[in-house]
Order: structure tokens, then sequence, then C-alpha cells
């Protein structure tokens, strides 16, 4: 039985051992959330998706080439007249026309070989496969304005769970001060030299303080599932790195180039834009002509004779006689193909695309504005963040003093209960107003580095 507790309480020292050993720096929580969230892994397949349609767009240099082999078993009545194929499709039988009609029938065989190559396109197959790559650029800029915003939300996700943690830690010592007031409290009510009301109210005290101290676990528990589904992992708590709960970033950022074009959001729209204009191109030489070169080779064979127009009976129902090659022909050529239409049809289509470039030019202009407008506020709101921690740390210098001098009062006899538990819960507040001072300094670095597009200027602080 000592055996099995031995073993019980060193497999939980050694997990908690591990627990705390396992500090997730942000550089990790960065690494792990690109390659593990499934909305980055689906604009990776996308832009590999793009890839091979480049690739397709490029085999379009290749001629067609098709082989084919026939065999068929019917009859060949002809007569003189007049045939629509409705759609395309139809029947031929190839003989003279007979004076009657009749059944019988044998087997026949077609094989042949056709290449068609478009030797000039004027341009169009150099406009699709460089549109494809236009495309690829486009599936590339959205995948790292995807990265982007989402280490950005990971970011916040990041602080937002340091400082969830750091105001837990501020009421656990909220609530140990309670508690070590409570047990001094209780004693001189026993003891007669204060009434028992006080030692009530100082009960009443630490019942709130652990309650406070409950809901704040809450919180860095919500903070936590948020941080693990950005990650992409199962739900769990995290230890985080103390750099951010104990520093504020100290390298000054005016020398910083207020040019925001390398933004990603402002990247993948300048590849829409690049990408509709080739699509201007392509429609424009969709008005051109196409020049292709052709070649047949074909072979046909059937079990009709030569004479059957004059002999009926010279034919013959024998599979072995119908499928070889009877007769053989070859036909090369080249073929001069233009839609006149295409220049008036095309050039619709053209302007259309072209009202469409001018709105993606608008939308870029408006995000530059807006990108610009938010960097310029992100400075500001950075320096007013920077000058209210420092205006914090007054408060809680003075809260930590003014408890100190309640608490040495009230045990003296020398104050009221009321008095220190202002004191107390001034305290409180100082302290969490400072966690937050402090981690709202971050939170103004990150807004700077989402309006910039830099996530170097959170990071390499």
């Amino acid at each position: 039985m000592k055996l099995k507790f031995i073993a019980s309480i060193s497999l939980v020292w050694a997990m908690s051992y591990n627990s705390f050993a396992q500090t997730l720096k942000l550089e990790d929580a960065l690494y792990r959330s690109v390659e593990q969230y499934d909305k980055i892994k689906s604009k990776q397949s996308i832009v590999s998706a793009t890839e091979q349609n480049t690739m397709f767009q490029k085999q379009h240099y290749l001629p067609d080439v098709t082989l084919a082999a026939q065999q068929s078993y019917g009859t060949v009545n002809m007569l003189h007249g007049t045939m629509y194929a409705h759609g395309g499709m139809a029947s031929a039988s190839t003989s003279m026309p007979l004076a009657e009609q009749n059944w019988n029938a044998a087997f026949g065989s077609l094989y042949f070989a056709n290449v068609n190559w478009n030797l000039f396109t004027f341009g169009r197959i150099k406009n699709q496969v460089a549109l494809g790559g236009r495309k690829e650029q486009t599936a590339k800029a959205d995948l790292e304005q995807e990265i982007f915003q989402h280490q950005i939300k990971v970011s916040a996700a990041y602080l937002n769970l340091l400082a969830s943690q750091r105001i837990k830690y501020v009421q656990e010592k909220n609530f140990d001060r309670a508690e070590v007031f409570f047990e001094m409290t209780d004693t001189r009510a026993k003891s007669g030299l204060i009434p028992e009301v006080d030692a009530q109210l100082a009960k009443a005290e630490v019942s709130n303080a652990k309650s406070l101290q409950i809901k704040s676990y809450d919180k860095e528990l919500e903070f936590s599932k948020h941080l693990a589904v950005l990650l992409g992992e199962d739900f769990q708590t995290y230890q985080l790195d103390s750099l951010y709960s104990t520093t504020i970033p100290l390298q000054s950022l005016a020398s910083l180039n207020d040019e925001v074009d390398k933004h990603p959001l402002l990247q993948l729209q300048q590849s829409k834009i690049e990408e509709s204009l080739q699509s201007e191109e392509i429609l424009k030489s969709n008005k051109r002509p196409t020049l292709s070169a052709f070649g047949v080779l074909q072979g046909r064979g059937s079990g009709f004779e030569a004479n059957y127009a004059q002999d009926n009976s010279a034919y013959s129902s024998n599979y072995l006689n119908g499928v070889g090659i009877d007769r053989s022909n070859y036909l090369l050529g080249l073929s001069l193909t233009w839609n006149i239409t295409n220049l008036f049809r095309s050039e619709t289509k053209v302007k259309e695309q072209q009202f469409l470039t001018q709105s993606l030019q608008q939308d870029f202009d408006l995000f530059k504005k807006e990108l610009n407008a938010q960097t310029q506020m992100a400075y500001s709101q950075l320096n007013n963040a920077k000058e209210n921690f420092e205006e914090t740390k007054v408060q809680l210098s003075a809260a930590q003093m003014a408890y100190k001098q309640h608490t040495a009062l009230y045990e003296n006899g020398l104050t009221t209960l009321v008095d220190y538990t202002q004191a107390l819960y001034s305290l409180n507040r100082a302290e969490i107003d400072y966690e937050i001072a402090q981690n709202n300094v971050w939170q103004a670095l990150l807004l700077l580095a989402s309006a910039r597009g830099d996530l170097g200027v959170f990071t390499q602080q």
C-alpha cells in the first residue's frame, strides 16, 4: 500500500514538474499555429492547386494528338438526299445508292491518328500561362495574408491569456492577504479585544477574495481555450513566457518608416490587380486569329466488296474480313481561323474587366489610407499606454504603502476595519491596474505591428 502511495505521489510530482518546465514561448506558439491551423493548410492546398493550373496552361503549347480505333457491324444502304446532323450526332454509311432496301450487313473498321497543333495563337496561350502565374501569385499572397493575420490573432490571444494569468495571480495574493487578516481578526475577537462583528466582516472579505480568484481562473480557462483553438491543439492550460509580464518594450520606434506598402493585405490586393490586368490581355487576344497545323493518317476496312453496288451478294459477314485495313489516306495542311465577331464581342468583355480592375485599384487605395491612419493611431496609443503604465507604478507604490500603514494601525487598534478594508481593496485594484497597463503596452505594440504589416516590430522587441 505504501509503495502504491509513493508511486502515485511521484507520478503527480513528475507531471507537475513537466508541466511547469514546458514554457510556451511566443515564437513557438507562432510556429505551431502556422504548422497546425487548418485554415492555413487549406490556403496552402490552394497554392498547390494554382501551381498545377500554371503547369496545365503551359501544356497547351503541346499539339493535340488523337488516336482512335473503331470496329462496327451494320448495313450500308444509301440514297440521294440531304441530311442535317443536329448537335453533331449522325451516322455515316458509304455506298452507292441502291435500288431498294436490304438488310445485308458486314463488319467494318476505322483507324486514325489525328494531330492538331496551334502554331500561332497571337499571344492567347502566352497570356493564359501568364494568368496562371498571376493566379499562383495571388494565392501565395492570400496565404501570406492569412498567416500574418493568424499570427496577429495568436499574439493577441497569448497576451490576453498572460493578462488573465497575472490577474489570477493578483487575486491569489489578495486571497492570501484576506486570510491572514481574518486569522488576525478572529484571534483578537476571541480574545475580546475587538467586536465579533469585525471577525465576520473579515470572513466576508475572505469569501469575496476567493470568489474573485475563481472568476479570474474562469477567464484563464476561457483564454486558454481560445489560444488552443488558434494553435490547432486540444484544450489545455499553458505556462507562458514571463518576459511580457516583467518588462515593456523600450526600444524607440521613431526611426521606423511609416510606409505600409509591404503590408500583406496590400500585397494581396496588388496581386489581384495584376491578375485582373492579365485577364484584360487574354480578352484582348481573343480578337486575334489562330494559325494551326493539322495532319491525319487514316486506315479503313470493310466486309463489303468494291462491286457491291452492282452485286448485292458481294459482301462477307465474317469478322476478320471487315476489321483489316483495306484503304489508307493521309492529310496535311494549315488552318487559319478568325472569328470576326470576336472583334466586337470581346471589346465589351475587355471594358467589363477594366472596370473590375478599376474597382480593385480603388479598394487598394482605401486599404492603404486605412492602414496609414491606423499606424498613426497605433503610435499614439503606444505612447499613451507607456504613460499610463508609469502612472500605475505610482498608484501601486502608494497603495502598497497605504496598506502597510493601515495594517500596522489596525493591529494596534488605531484605525477601523472599514479603513483597513478600503486599503486592501485599493491595493488589489492598483495591482490589477498595473498588470493590465503593462500588458496594454504590448497590446499597443501588437496593434502597431498589425497596422504596419510587420510582426517583427512586435517580436523583435
